[in-house]
């Protein structure tokens, strides 16, 4: 009965039992009522508030890794953590109750296989299964969806009644690496955060970290304690803002209060704070800088060159703050275990860097934490119909959904606030949109936008330079509360939080009649 079914391919397509309990094997694409594609922060928070407010619905997660976590699985570089307190980056439905705010990415990762296992969602995860491609049909109403194992095998076809993309917006297999004239020439080993090897001994060794950014500012303390000396190369300054370990309030409250009480006030405490910071930052940029000036100096040895090394030419969140938990750069550099040069690189040498400047920058390790590459709803191709879409040209819909596309949804988080907040607004919509269509008989939800002749703009509206490097791959926003990307999560909990049909952009259909 299995002679035409190779091991491969029995094991991709998953066997069934029949009455008799004989394994049969499943020919058609399996069905599912929902479809989530990553299994990271996002994915597992998405399966979990089905099995929460949907339980009667099928779903499976697909991951292309071996493994739950995501971005907390993937980065094993030095001193990789957080820079959201876990508070706010954890789910609303599983408090955090640990001592720390700011915590180690395998904290973070933790969490996250903890509250799948809680919930059940980790049986469904189908690891080793990249999505390449999903095509709408109006025919039956269903997503056709193909993954690749990522090991080898033949293709896997799903069906599905809605597709939720979780991927985020990095790119997972590389990491971005601009040309470096000369790297050839270097002795040493070039080493990017995203693929950092395990055997890396750091111990003794000069390290240069070419970068300014989160990665960057995390790896040089973490280095710093073993390696001979650690320089933290940056072509531009990047705000830099010390944030405490340790909430001393939460960890009060919890002490006073209920589990589930103590977390609530934390968490809208830490929410409030965190916008505060930003609408601060665009309405008195001038007090910010100065805030931000003086706390370096508190921090710093009095020779410190502050303007040179600390103090960008944008404002305040034009592009995100760095954040150090505990002053822990700061420290590094006092005791004179680092330094931070801002120059720009000429060459590499056989034995570090040479610099525009003239002077010499020697290494025996060099870090290039130049950044990330993008990558749209995690390169899956979508079509409807067997057309396929052309993702730069839809808009956004609420930040969840895109235009003429039906029954898809994306997790994408705010980039002023920890991203789970964000992510966790758009998955308790999609909830209720599906449970409003199962109550009315829906099968087909499509946002319109009413007027193409709008004027847009890019989907992500960040200074960053990987968000400028791609974002014309991304779709786009328009004017209109429903059609803007917003960074104001209170504006995100009205306008997702509104009534189905309250700004008449969705269109739905029941099943589609078939002729005779």
């Amino acid at each position: 009965a299995f002679g035409v079914f190779s091991t491969g391919r029995l094991r991709a397509a998953r066997c069934r039992f029949g009455a008799a309990g004989r394994i049969l094997p499943v020919t058609q694409p399996e069905h599912l009522d929902v479809l989530i594609v990553g299994a990271g922060l996002s994915g597992i928070g998405a399966a979990c508030r089905l099995e929460q407010d949907l339980p009667g619905k099928s779903y499976a997660i697909l991951e292309a890794r071996d493994a739950i976590g995501g971005t907390w699985d993937l980065f094993r570089y030095p001193g990789v953590r957080s820079d959201s307190d876990l508070h706010t980056l954890g789910y609303r439905f599983k408090p955090w109750t640990g001592e720390n705010a700011i915590v180690d990415g395998d904290e973070v990762r933790d969490y996250i296989c903890e509250t799948a296992a809680e919930y059940g969602v980790d049986r469904s995860v189908r690891f080793g299964l990249r999505v390449t491609g999903a095509n709408w049909s109006s025919e039956d109403s269903l997503w056709h969806v193909d993954a690749s194992p990522v090991g080898g095998g033949d293709p896997v076809s799903f069906t599905c009644s809605w597709l939720f993309c979780a991927s985020g917006y990095f790119r997972y297999d590389r990491g971005y690496l601009p040309e470096f004239e000369g790297s050839d020439r270097f002795s040493g080993p070039i080493v990017h955060p995203q693929a950092w090897p395990e055997d890396l001994d750091y111990e003794g060794k000069k390290v240069v970290i070419i970068g300014s950014g989160a990665t960057a500012v995390t790896l040089l303390p973490a280095l710093a304690g073993q390696a001979a000396h650690v320089t933290m190369l940056q072509r531009s300054p990047t705000y830099i803002v010390s944030v405490p370990r340790k909430d001393a309030v939460a960890n009060m409250l919890n002490r006073l209060l209920p589990e589930q009480a103590a977390f609530a006030i934390t968490r809208r405490k830490n929410i409030w704070r965190q916008q505060f910071v930003f609408r601060l930052s665009k309405s008195r940029p001038e007090l910010v800088k100065r805030f931000l000036r003086w706390s370096l100096k508190q921090q710093l040895p009095e020779d410190f060159d502050i303007d040179r090394h600390f103090t960008p030419s944008y404002d305040p969140w034009d592009q995100r703050l760095c954040a150090v938990p505990s002053g822990d750069l700061f420290k590094s550099l006092s005791r004179g275990e680092s330094s931070v040069v801002t120059d720009r690189i000429a060459s590499f040498s056989e034995s570090g860097i040479n610099l525009e400047s003239g002077e010499h920058l020697d290494a025996d390790i060099i870090v290039t934490a130049t950044g990330l590459e993008l990558l749209a709803f995690g390169g899956i191709s979508l079509s409807v119909d067997g057309i396929e879409a052309d993702l730069p040209r839809k808009i956004a819909y609420k930040g969840a959904m895109l235009s003429d596309i039906p029954n898809f949804a994306y997790a994408l988080g705010n980039y002023n606030v920890s991203l789970t907040l964000k992510v966790g607004l758009v998955i308790d919509y999609v909830c209720r949109l599906i449970a409003y269509m199962d109550r009315c008989g829906y099968k087909k939800c499509t946002p319109s936008h009413p007027d193409p002749s709008v004027g847009t703009n890019p989907m992500l509206e960040f200074g960053a330079g990987y968000v400028n490097r791609s974002v014309h791959l991304f779709p786009l926003q328009a004017g209109g509360a429903s059609w803007e990307m917003s960074m104001d999560l209170a504006r995100d909990e009205r306008s997702l939080g509104a009534e189905i049909t309250a700004d008449g952009a969705l269109e739905f259909e029941r099943a589609a009649v078939r002729a005779a």
